[in-house]
């Protein structure tokens, strides 16, 4: 049942909301079908899960529709038809359907929270508890957010159709941070006792692979994929049984899923050839890490070439501080402090723990073992998530 959904439901809205008009309504609906679904297929499994689905939504649109008297010459059409509600699904519009239930959930009159929470609900087909747990927030603020996200989107009226395709081009990075948002906080937890949340990250990549499918000529889609793909092949090798983490040079590139790597390299082969925006140069960094043998034999020259051009196109704090780990490894660790000592001064990454946690390891390898024991606990005690935690607190102990 679950997979069912997860792999139907972003189509089974799309198409409910363009029978309805009604975004909202379409969300509510498709709910409200799974909610039978549970009830009912323990008894009897459909011969077509994906069509009883669609059939059953379907129907609960259309009551609902029934029970809103101003909406009367609506239901009318929509009864009209209703017995060929599996055949009405047009297959040459579903794809179309999909990519507009993507721009939406992302549209820009929604927060950032909201278009996260939006995404994952009824593009993703997560549960509000899912999506709850894995941004580690109570459950009501997450149905908060899809409540008011339905409410802006319906209040600010807007419309579930395709854009066009230079409003589509204008839109497509606020699309693209939500998923980089979701996969980044499944690659890396910012907070709890896991390091790396999976199923979260699996999630914004088959949506990306989506995206891909729908967007083809759209570069920073494939690198955007690309990222992800490559990224998450190092996921069997990042921590180690107990869950702790492991660190790249450590880590057994054995255990790499080669596959991923694979497909991260054809995305970003798709996105090189009109040259490479920030998601595309990420990945070029990740396929450099991803084709080395070993850590050693890593080309950090080119990571400091990819990441001073990532830096002209997408200057912020986080590239320069992963600037300066990437100079550490070509250079040595006095370049690379002289980097991480302007963003202090400058003060750009207040409260993270990253900062004080590439000086430590600086201040470690130049052999100032008190400052970086005192770097590295002060990371520790901004760092939110459990298990990089304990990493910086027994590397702040070993220098003792």
């Amino acid at each position: 049942m679950a997979a069912v959904w997860r792999i139907e439901s972003a189509r089974i809205v799309a198409a409910l909301t363009r029978f309805t008009g009604d975004f909202g309504l379409a969300e509510d609906a498709a709910q409200e079908a799974v909610a039978e679904a549970l009830v009912s297929w323990p008894r009897t499994a459909p011969a077509d899960p994906a069509g009883w689905l669609m059939a059953t939504a379907r129907r609960r649109a259309i009551d609902a529709i029934r029970r809103r008297a101003a909406l009367r010459d609506r239901y009318a059409t929509l009864a009209a038809d209703a017995p060929a509600v599996v055949d009405e699904v047009d297959p040459d519009r579903i794809d179309d359907d999909v990519l507009a239930l993507m721009f939406v959930s992302c549209h820009p009159v929604l927060s950032p929270e909201s278009r996260v929470a939006l995404t994952l609900r009824v593009v993703a087909g997560l549960s509000s508890a899912e999506i709850a747990r894995a941004f580690l927030v109570p459950v009501p603020t997450v149905q908060a957010r899809i409540t008011r996200g339905k409410k802006t989107i319906a209040a600010a009226g807007v419309p579930f159709e395709l854009p066009s395709a230079a409003e589509r081009r204008e839109r497509l990075g606020g699309v693209l941070s939500v998923l980089y948002v979701i996969f980044t906080e499944g690659a890396t937890a910012t907070a709890g006792d896991r390091l790396v949340r999976p199923e979260v990250a699996y999630e914004a990549i088959r949506l990306a692979r989506t995206l891909a499918a729908l967007q083809p000529d759209e570069p920073e889609v494939h690198g955007l994929l690309a990222l992800c793909e490559l990224t998450a092949a190092r996921f069997p090798a990042r921590t180690a049984p107990d869950g702790t983490p492991v660190l790249l040079e450590d880590q057994d590139r054995r255990r790499w899923d080669v596959p991923a790597i694979h497909r991260g390299l054809a995305a970003l082969a798709k996105a090189a050839p009109r040259g490479l925006g920030p998601y595309g140069l990420q990945a070029a960094i990740a396929a450099v890490h991803a084709s080395a043998p070993s850590a050693g034999e890593t080309d950090w020259d080119w990571i400091v070439v990819l990441y001073e051009a990532l830096g002209r196109v997408a200057p912020s704090p986080v590239v320069e501080l992963n600037r300066a780990v990437a100079v550490a490894m070509a250079s040595g660790p006095g370049a690379a402090l002289r980097i991480v000592d302007e963003l202090v001064a400058s003060d750009r990454l207040p409260g993270s723990h990253l900062v004080p946690t590439v000086r430590g390891e600086l201040l470690s390898r130049l052999g100032r073992a008190g400052e970086a024991r005192a770097e590295l606990e002060l990371a520790a005690r901004l760092c939110g998530n459990e298990q990089e935690r304990s990493v910086l607190l027994r590397k702040a102990a070993a220098l003792d």
